[in-house]
């Protein structure tokens, strides 16, 4: 495959799904190129781990910039000077302004531990849990203004079982997350490069 979608993924901590992605770009055939990845937190071990694999890899530490302003208008000029096409945030933990997504729509996805729209936010594990929910998973999305409410790309879940708390069930939905992200980047990028 000649043609494949340049792709920046956002990350805050260790970026399990960015490795995930990386991965699944190394394939020959697979349409999007994992070209860039940033991070708000200079420690956040994602970054190395990118480096590694051969991804450009910076930080643009949140907490030196005096307002979100200027965070997002560092993190646009990157975006902008690598040349990307799509942003996948995989573990970012900062809200994007409405004007930032506004100037990315339908060019930022995000994966949540959640069916949504159940459970937006934080903490999905122990609420699915203390809602007796018979079935949770992961789900990915467009981002919009909303938190956790843009358009939904794909799903997948897995059972809640039996004696189930928090850290097993993250487990569980963690690797559901690390097959699903691949799956739904590929048939966005296909989708873009088709509209070419």
């Amino acid at each position: 495959m000649t043609a494949r979608l340049s792709v920046a993924i956002l990350i805050s901590g260790r970026g399990s799904n960015m490795s995930a992605l990386i991965e699944a770009a190394r394939a020959a055939d697979y349409p999007a190129s994992i070209d860039l990845v940033l991070s708000d937190r200079a420690d956040a071990a994602g970054l190395d781990i990118a480096r590694a694999a051969g991804v450009a890899a910076a930080a643009i530490p949140a907490r030196t910039c005096s307002e979100r302003a200027e965070f997002e208008a560092a993190l646009e000029a990157r975006l902008r000077a690598a040349g990307v096409e799509l942003v996948c945030l995989a573990g970012f933990m900062r809200i994007l302004s409405p004007g930032f997504v506004d100037g990315w729509a339908g060019r930022i996805l995000n994966i949540h531990p959640s069916l949504l729209p159940a459970l937006k936010g934080l903490h999905t594990h122990e609420r699915a849990l203390a809602a007796g929910f018979k079935d949770h998973g992961c789900t990915v999305h467009f981002v919009s203004a909303e938190l956790d409410g843009g358009p939904i790309v794909a799903q997948r879940r897995c059972s809640v079982l039996p004696g189930d708390d928090p850290e097993r069930l993250a487990a569980r939905v963690l690797a559901e997350e690390h097959r699903l992200y691949p799956e739904a980047l590929r048939a966005v990028a296909l989708a873009r490069l088709a509209n070419r």
